[in-house]
C-alpha cells in the first residue's frame, strides 16, 4: 500500500532525522536518489550523462539546494549544467558552490531572461527546483516564462519533490504549474501527487527513500495496491451457498432507463456474492440478459432475504424505493438518482454502513456548490460529504476517492483510465461494490475495492480504444484473476 502525508507531518520527520544527522546529510540523501532518478532519464532522452544539456531551474527553498546539489552530481558526469537562479542572492549557498566546484554555471534569471529561455530550449532534461512543497497558490510572475519555455522544449522535466505551483496537502492548482514527465518525492508522497488536478502535472511519481521516521497512523491517503485488494477479495469456502457468499439486492431502473438495471446487475453478478436480487420494473430486460438474477416485481420489503442493497441507478423519481431501501438494516450503496431522492435525516440515522457513490456535479448538487469547487477541490469535498452525511462516500472521478465518515486515512483509486467516461460504467460499479458489500466487505474496503477492480477492467476493456460499460462489466472477472495473481 502507498500511503501520502501531510506537509507538517513530513516536516516534522524531517526534523527529528536531521537532530540525528551530520548537517546535510538528509539533503545529500535527496540529492543522489534525485540525480540517479535524471541520469536514468538522461540515458533514454540522450543516450548517456556525459554531454548531455541540463538546465535546473532554482528557487530559495530546500528544493533549490536538492536541484543544485543533484546538478552538481550530473556536472561530475560530464553534463552540461546550467543552473538559472531566480533569487540569485538567496539560493542555497553550499549547493552552488558544489555545482560550481563540478563545474557548472550559473545565469539570473531576472538579468538574463533570454539566455535562460534559450538554455531550456537546448536541454536535453530541466530539473524543476522553483518551489518546495510549503507553496501555496500557483507560480510567481517571474517563474511563469521559465516554466512555459520547459513546456515548449524537448527537454525531459523532472520535478524536485513536486511539480511547482500545485498545492501539496490539498492536490489543488490555483495558477500557473510546472509539468513533469517525473516527479522524484523524497522520504514519502504528498497528497497533491495522487490527487486531481495536482497529479496531472506530475507525471510519473519514484519515491526515494531518505529514512524519515513516519508514522503510520498519520497518513493522509492510502492507495491499494493489487496484494492489498487481493487480500480483501471474497474467496468462498468448500462449504459455501449463496447465503453465506451474500446476496445482494439491487433496486435499480425505470421505464426510460432499463439499461441501467441491466448494467448494475452485471456488475453484482461479477462481484462475488452469491446471488442477486432485483426488485424494480426492469425485471423483463435483466432476465433476458442474466436470467440467474433473482426478480420480484414486490419491492424492497418484500424482495426476500439480502445481505446488503444498491439503489439509484436509472430510478428516475421513485422516491418510494429509496427510502424503503435506506430503512433496511443491512448496508446500503446509494448512486446516481438515489442520491438525489435519499433523505439526508435518514442516511445519517441509519445504524448498517452506508456508501455513497456521487460523480463530481452529483457531489456538487449535495454539497450546494459549483462543480468546478468539486473537481478543483476534491480531497475536501469528499471529506466534507462524509461528514455531512455520516457515510462512506466514494467520489468518483479521475482520482476516485473513498473517505470513511469516522475519518481516517482517504482511500485514492490507482487504477482507472479515461475512457471509463461512459455511460452505464457507474452503474456497473454500483453493482461490483454492492456486491462486495454483500459479501462481508466494510464500506471502505467495498468502495476502494470496487473501484480498484473497475479501473482495471476498464483498461482491459479499453487498451486505449473506446469501450462500453457492458465491456467494462465483461472484463471484471480478468481483473479479478489479475489482481489474484492468476
Amino acid at each position: 500500500m502507498r500511503t501520502a502525508y501531510s506537509v507538517e507531518t513530513v516536516r516534522n520527520a524531517e526534523r527529528e532525522l536531521m537532530a540525528r544527522l551530520p548537517e546535510g546529510a538528509l539533503m545529500q540523501r535527496a540529492a543522489a536518489g534525485l540525480a540517479a532518478a535524471c541520469a536514468e532519464v538522461l540515458g533514454r532522452v540522450a543516450g548517456r550523462v556525459y554531454g548531455s544539456r541540463v538546465v535546473l531551474l532554482v528557487g530559495s527553498g530546500d528544493n533549490g539546494g536538492d536541484a543544485l546539489y543533484a546538478g552538481a552530481r550530473l556536472a561530475g558526469r560530464g553534463a552540461g549544467v546550467t543552473a538559472v537562479l531566480l533569487a540569485p542572492e538567496r539560493a542555497h549557498g553550499g549547493g552552488l558552490a558544489a555545482l560550481r566546484r563540478a563545474g557548472g554555471r550559473t545565469l539570473g534569471a531576472g538579468a538574463e531572461p533570454d539566455a535562460a529561455s534559450e538554455r531550456i530550449a537546448r536541454a536535453d532534461l530541466v530539473l524543476d527546483g522553483i518551489v518546495g512543497i510549503g507553496g501555496r497558490g500557483g507560480l510567481r510572475e517571474e517563474a511563469v516564462p521559465l516554466a512555459d519555455a520547459a513546456a515548449r522544449s524537448r527537454a525531459a522535466v523532472v520535478a524536485v519533490d513536486l511539480p511547482s505551483g500545485i498545492d501539496a496537502d490539498t492536490g489543488r492548482v490555483r495558477g500557473d504549474a510546472v509539468r513533469a514527465d517525473l516527479t522524484v518525492t523524497f522520504g514519502a508522497h504528498k497528497p497533491g501527487l495522487l490527487i486531481d488536478p495536482a497529479r496531472e502535472y506530475a507525471g510519473s511519481v519514484r519515491l526515494v527513500d531518505i529514512g524519515l521516521p513516519l508514522p503510520a497512523e498519520a497518513a493522509e491517503l492510502e492507495a491499494l495496491q493489487h496484494a492489498d485488494v487481493a487480500r480483501l477479495l471474497p474467496v468462498p469456502a468448500a462449504e459455501s451457498d449463496k447465503y453465506r457468499r451474500g446476496v445482494v439486492g439491487i433496486a435499480a431502473g425505470s421505464a426510460r432507463y432499463p439499461g441501467a438495471a441491466v448494467l448494475a446487475v452485471s456488475g453484482a453478478l461479477r462481484g462475488g456474492a452469491g446471488a442477486v436480487r432485483y426488485v424494480g420494473p426492469a425485471g423483463d430486460a435483466v432476465i433476458a440478459r442474466f436470467p440467474e438474477t433473482l426478480v420480484s416485481d414486490r419491492g424492497p420489503e418484500h424482495a426476500g432475504r439480502v445481505q446488503a442493497w444498491v439503489v439509484g441507478p436509472g430510478s428516475g423519481d421513485d422516491a418510494a424505493t429509496v427510502d424503503q431501501v435506506l430503512a433496511a438494516e443491512v448496508p446500503v450503496l446509494i448512486d446516481a438518482d438515489g442520491l438525489r431522492l435519499a433523505d439526508a435525516d435518514a442516511v445519517r440515522a441509519r445504524r448498517a454502513p452506508t456508501l455513497m457513490t456521487p460523480h463530481a456535479g452529483e457531489a456538487a448538487a449535495l454539497l450546494g456548490v459549483g462543480r468546478e469547487e468539486v473537481e478543483g477541490a476534491r480531497l475536501a469535498a469528499v471529506r466534507e460529504l462524509a461528514a455531512r452525511y455520516g457515510a462512506t462516500v466514494l467520489l468518483k472521478g479521475s482520482t476516485t476517492l473513498v473517505a470513511a465518515a469516522r475519518g481516517g486515512p482517504v482511500r485514492v483509486n490507482a487504477t482507472g483510465t479515461s475512457w471509463l467516461a461512459t455511460a452505464g460504467s457507474g452503474d456497473v460499479l454500483s453493482g461490483l461494490a454492492g456486491s462486495l458489500l454483500a459479501a462481508g466487505l466494510s464500506a471502505v474496503d467495498a468502495g476502494s475495492a470496487g473501484a480498484y477492480l473497475h479501473g482495471l477492467a476498464g483498461r482491459f476493456a479499453a487498451r486505449g480504444a473506446p469501450a462500453g460499460a457492458h465491456d467494462v462489466a465483461e472484463a471484471v472477472p480478468r481483473a479479478w484473476r489479475d489482481v489474484r495473481g492468476r
